[in-house]
């Protein structure tokens, strides 16, 4: 049973670990500096917000709802990733943050994971206004009330990086339980934040998309172009 486990897990996850593994032994912190970065901002807004005279500057330049304009939903945005919610821990963000931030950083590249992240946290915020807009009763709609909410936080990029990752790097079960996770989560409490995982885990799943095609053009395109048998440009293979 356990020579069972260890092939899955060895299948499942060493791709992944191997990556992670080589990347920090080969750099140590230099490896994620993008990540460390994020971790020292969360904090600093983390900080900052909790006096009285930072509260009101932190909205101001990360505090998103659907009810605000969206020109000025969408500058905020980028730094609403990055401030953590009042009614949570702080260091469930800052874990989220250095964890699946730092293997992305890792695996993909700082620049790739950093737009994946806007991504998700973009379908999230997009989504917010057209649910609400479609109303409670509509299985993918949001009440009104939801509008005055205050979306902010890692949790959609962290969802959405961690389901591209998975994707990947074949942990393919470990995505699954992703998904089925953010699923009950919604199941169990139908809000904003639950639903704005799913809009992240769509956004993700169609870039996945489009890249398996583009890739599956390419690797037929390169077919296509090798020279083949009884062609003037084939040669035979040369043996020892």
């Amino acid at each position: 049973m356990s020579g069972t486990l260890k092939g899955f897990a060895r299948r499942e996850w060493g791709p992944l670990y191997g990556t992670v593994r080589t990347g920090l032994v080969t750099r140590r912190w230099r490896a994620v500096p993008m990540t460390l970065a994020a971790v020292c901002l969360t904090s600093v807004f983390q900080i900052v917000q909790n006096q009285d005279w930072g509260y009101q500057p932190v909205q101001d330049i990360g505090s998103v709802r659907a009810v605000d304009p969206l020109g000025l939903a969408l500058l905020r945005t980028p730094l609403s990733l990055f401030v953590p919610a009042l009614d949570l821990p702080v260091w469930g963000a800052l874990a989220q943050v250095l964890l699946v931030f730092g293997i992305a950083e890792i695996c993909l590249g700082r620049w790739r994971t950093l737009v994946l992240a806007y991504v998700a946290t973009l379908a999230g915020t997009l989504y917010a206004r057209v649910a609400i807009a479609l109303g409670p009763d509509n299985p993918l709609g949001l009440p009104a009330a939801d509008a005055q909410v205050v979306d902010t936080g890692p949790s959609a990029a962290v969802v959405g990086l961690a389901v591209y990752l998975c994707w990947r790097y074949r942990a393919r079960w470990t995505g699954a339980l992703v998904v089925v996770a953010m699923v009950v989560e919604v199941m169990i409490k139908n809000n904003l934040a639950g639903k704005e995982h799913l809009a992240a885990i769509a956004a993700v799943l169609l870039i996945l998309c489009v890249q398996e095609r583009r890739e599956r053009r390419r690797r037929r395109a390169q077919r296509e172009e090798e020279p083949r048998p009884g062609t003037r440009s084939w040669k035979p293979p040369i043996r020892s």
